[in-house]
């Protein structure tokens, strides 16, 4: 197992619905106004978007015309009145060009916002949920999928991706596990469609997400911070963390005896590790060892007897956690490698 560098600038994330971007000529929406989104129903619903300064439009929904004129900062924006749940609609867009945004459901919209435990995928839990994973298949659970991204000089006009995706086999891989079944409780109960704004970023910690006005309410974080909204100063830290990063690793495959050349691979079924010590797994190292606290590389053999029908055949290895990362190898054959230590190893072999 190899234990990683110290990870590197933890930053925030800022999602601001409806700021304003630099005009532009034609009428232009932003990404969560898109095809196959869910809007809040029984609420009102502002729609918003860019055009240039003083160019007037029309929105169309539900047989209902909304105009707009666009301001001087380049924004548009209208609020249709609270509707009850229902679709798939069209919202029809009239100005210098048309745009038509389609298969829009009225129904309840949450954001999944956290840590790890929001953010952990379906794809994890798939062994766990078989089932539930091949006949996933509801176009009335959809979920917005927020790239990550930071920056420390405040919140974005818009994401810079991602689009509103309907749960299938193929898609329910990337949805948030939690949401995904919160969502099919609240779509079964309440009989009405749901939307999933998944925003959520492991490790983040609660100051991540708090604004800039509100950071100043806690001077210890915002002095933090502060350093951050020079760019200049963030690209410098970028670039001597990556050396660093680089550096360690580099040093640490240097040291490790294991892949030294001129000699046979600690990985391979001919090396004799006869004379290595044992240990009981699981269990850390430095409990279990004299090594103690030490980062580094520690490699682990352990021979398993397989009847011999079994031989040829594809299989699973199935290793639980590691701390911190790991390469994993069958009969000298890479089967797997994982960079930190909170996926369950789940290597396939043979196929």
């Amino acid at each position: 197992m190899k234990n990683n560098a110290p990870s590197a600038l933890l930053a925030g994330l800022s999602l601001l619905l409806g700021a304003v971007p630099a005009a532009q000529a034609q009428v232009r929406l932003p990404r969560l106004v898109s095809d196959g989104m869910v809007l809040q129903r029984d609420a009102p619903m502002r729609i918003w978007g860019w055009a240039a300064p003083g160019e007037k439009l029309t929105v169309a929904f539900q047989g209902k015309t909304y105009p707009a004129t666009t301001g001087t900062d380049g924004q548009w924006r209208v609020t249709l009145p609270a509707m009850k749940a229902g679709g798939p609609y069209e919202l029809k867009i009239d100005a210098s060009n048309h745009l038509v945004v389609k298969d829009i459901l009225l129904g309840d919209v949450w954001f999944c916002a956290g840590q790890s435990n929001m953010e952990l995928p379906m794809r994890r839990v798939r062994d766990k949920y078989p089932q539930e994973v091949a006949t996933a298949n509801n176009p009335r659970i959809r979920q917005f999928d927020v790239p990550m991204r930071y920056d420390f000089r405040g919140p974005k006009t818009d994401v810079s991706g991602g689009s509103w995706v309907a749960v299938t086999p193929a898609t329910i891989q990337n949805f948030t596990a939690v949401g995904y079944f919160f969502a099919k409780e609240i779509n079964a109960k309440y009989q009405v469609p749901v939307g999933l704004i998944k925003v959520a970023v492991g490790g983040s910690p609660a100051e991540a997400w708090l604004s800039a006005d509100a950071l100043k309410q806690f001077p210890k974080y915002e002095q933090q911070v502060a350093p951050y909204r020079d760019s200049a100063a963030v690209f410098g830290i970028r670039q001597r963390e990556g050396a660093a990063v680089s550096d360690w690793y580099k040093h640490l495959h240097q040291a490790d005896l294991g892949e030294a050349p001129g000699q046979v691979k600690w990985s391979s079924p001919s090396y004799d590790a006869s004379g290595w010590a044992t240990m009981n797994v699981p269990g850390y190292w430095a409990n279990e060892t004299p090594l103690g606290m030490v980062n580094g590389v520690l490699w682990f053999r352990k021979e398993v007897e397989v009847p011999a029908a079994m031989a040829g055949q594809a299989g699973r290895l199935e290793l639980g956690t590691l701390v911190d990362a790991d390469s994993t190898y069958i009969n000298g054959q890479l089967v797997g490698t994982t960079a930190y230590q909170y996926p369950p190893r789940k290597y396939d072999f043979g196929r």
